[in-house]
């Protein structure tokens, strides 16, 4: 989470809403937006002690930590104001769907944003993990192992390789989805994420920067 959290409620600007301000909550690593929420200043303390986000009801009058009955909780990854000092930003991991009705959002049923589906993906195949060889081809390369799940990485680089030289787009473009897809399987068999490697690209970005 980014510093300077214990001053947070300070900087808001409380006195335009009343007393509460809208809290957007947005998924963590697939950028979708799940809910909108109002925070008191109590609120948001007891979010940024707990880790877990939590409103307050504005037809009940009282705080109410998101999955407290459900069990779908969202859990606090980071939390920054506007630049008016009056709506928060909440980036959260939702376990289970943030909706009432069931729905991965508030807002429906959509999926995430096109790279956000990478997230979404990841997801599933760190499920395939523990389900049985004959469930799926995801979870059958994985309980063949590394070196299996490392092959099918080099045989499908080669494959887009060969379709980039060829100059046809639409083989590259499977191409290019079977290898993202099986690289994400060899880093789960890793126990690694895409966001590690996000994180190395952006190391490798800022050392380059001037």
């Amino acid at each position: 989470m980014n510093e300077n959290k214990d001053d947070l409620a300070s900087r808001m600007d409380w006195d335009k809403g009343q007393g509460l301000l809208p809290a957007i909550v947005q998924h963590a690593r697939t950028g979708q937006v799940l809910m909108l929420g109002y925070m008191s200043e109590e609120s948001l303390d007891k979010t940024l002690k707990t880790g877990l986000v939590t409103f307050f009801s504005r037809s009940r009058e009282q705080l109410w930590t998101k999955g407290e009955t459900s069990g779908h909780t969202l859990e606090l990854v980071d939390i920054v104001e506007d630049c008016d000092q009056d709506t928060l930003l909440v980036q959260a991991l939702p376990q289970g769907p943030t909706c009432h009705r069931g729905t991965r959002t508030c807002f429906g049923e959509q999926a995430p944003p096109l790279l956000g589906f990478l997230a979404d993906l990841e997801e599933i195949i760190e499920q395939r993990k523990s389900a049985s060889a004959e469930s799926s081809y995801t979870a059958k390369l994985l309980t063949e192992g590394i070196q299996r799940c490392a092959q099918k990485v080099g045989e499908e680089g080669v494959e887009v390789a060969l379709a980039a030289v060829a100059n046809d787009s639409e083989e590259l473009l499977g191409e290019s989805a079977d290898l993202i897809y099986h690289l994400l399987i060899v880093l789960a068999a890793r126990d690694l994420t895409l966001d590690r490697v996000i994180e190395r690209l952006q190391q490798r970005h800022s050392a380059e920067s001037p």
